[in-house]
């Protein structure tokens, strides 16, 4: 394995790659708790404490006073009346679509999902359609063509996208099922859950909805700055989860120190607003510098930057050689929701200081 881009620092900012500091813009740490000191400390307390794990899945004497905390401070953070947590947010597609399987009979999926959402949908083993990328005119086809009269659906899709950055049109998506009662909306809201939406809840609270068949899991280990997946919902609906997805019940729970990290993160950005502000703040720098620079981009809060590719640019020979001037950035080929021909990357993170998005700004000057 190659060392080339080893990082030996906690994951932040500024970080130390290949034996040298850098200015860090990829990732997904939007909200910089990742080396939080009371995070980090949450975590030495725990495993000192009550060593790594329960050693037996959730239930029973699985259970854990950390369990609980951390799903109370969940529950405060996402306003929820209640809430699932499980090892991974990549999980978050399979426990809904296996947890809702008796509340709808066909999966319709945006054909640009995560990996995680076509895994979790064929998990389901019900029949499953792709529409075309963010477009509900595709998905109202999709349904006339193979909705069967009283058929359900479960419209799957990214919140935040996470390499495009952009957000699901989920008020659409609701317009259009709503000529199906007793469809379902589920979003994986990794990118989105921390970072967006005016208590920073994610894409729903981005939309304004909070319609109880609009579901979406996050992932505790991006803006948040701990680890796990998170699915908040009614009482009813976890209760059903718990029930019906077998994902839950046959895999082991949270290591116990992540649970105490996480536990301390979400406290910390629910009482702590001024992150958001000042990621909000990072991103519209970012979007404004490259904008007047000539790229194409919205005007949205998504501290996910994509730069798509142009006619006459190599996107690989500007990555590196913002490397060599101490920046890292990504360039995408291949994952899941990256345009074509391949895109810039850009992580913005609510702890960039002023003088690193010039930094970031004047390489793309001098380099772009």
């Amino acid at each position: 394995m190659s060392l080339d881009f080893s990082m030996d620092t906690p994951s932040g900012p500024r970080v130390t790659i290949a034996g040298r500091e850098r200015d860090y813009f990829s990732g997904t740490g939007y909200l910089g708790l990742h080396n939080h000191p009371a995070v980090q400390q949450a975590a030495v307390d725990a495993i000192r404490r009550y060593g790594m794990a329960t050693g037996t899945s959730r239930g029973g004497y699985g259970e854990h006073i950390l369990y609980a905390e951390l799903e109370a401070e969940a529950r405060a953070f996402f306003a929820a009346e209640a809430v699932l947590y499980f090892p991974s947010g990549y999980m978050n597609a399979l426990l809904l679509a296996q947890g809702l399987r008796e509340r709808y009979e066909r999966i319709f999926i945006d054909d640009a999902a995560h990996f995680s959402l076509c895994d979790g949908a064929r998990a389901a083993t019900k029949p499953i359609h792709a529409f075309a990328h963010l477009d509900a005119q595709s998905l109202a086809e999709a349904l006339r063509r193979e909705m069967q009269p009283g058929e359900r659906a479960l419209l799957l899709s990214d919140g935040v996208f996470p390499i495009s950055g952009e957000i699901a049109p989920v008020p659409e998506y609701r317009a259009v099922l709503a000529d199906y009662p007793g469809s379902w909306i589920a979003l994986d809201d990794a990118h989105g859950a921390g970072a967006i939406g005016p208590n920073g809840r994610g894409t729903l609270d981005y939309h304004g909805i909070t319609a109880p068949d609009c579901l979406a899991g996050a992932t505790l280990s991006k803006a948040l700055g701990g680890y796990g997946g998170i699915i908040p919902a009614s009482v009813a609906v976890i209760d059903e989860l718990q029930r019906n997805a077998r994902v839950y019940v046959g895999a082991s729970p949270p290591p116990l120190p992540a649970a105490a990290a996480s536990r301390t993160a979400l406290a910390l950005a629910r009482a702590q607003p001024e992150l958001r502000a000042r990621l909000a703040d990072n991103v519209r720098r970012v979007r404004d510098g490259l904008r007047a620079q000539g790229w194409d981009l919205a005007d949205s809060p998504v501290p996910v930057v994509c730069l798509r590719a142009r006619p006459g640019l190599d996107l690989g020979k500007i990555k590196a050689a913002l490397f060599e001037r101490d920046i890292c950035i990504a360039h995408v080929t291949t994952y899941s929701s990256t345009p074509p021909g391949g895109a810039l990357r850009i992580a913005v993170f609510a702890t960039h200081a002023p003088e690193q998005i010039e930094r970031l700004l004047d390489g793309f000057r001098k380099v772009g």
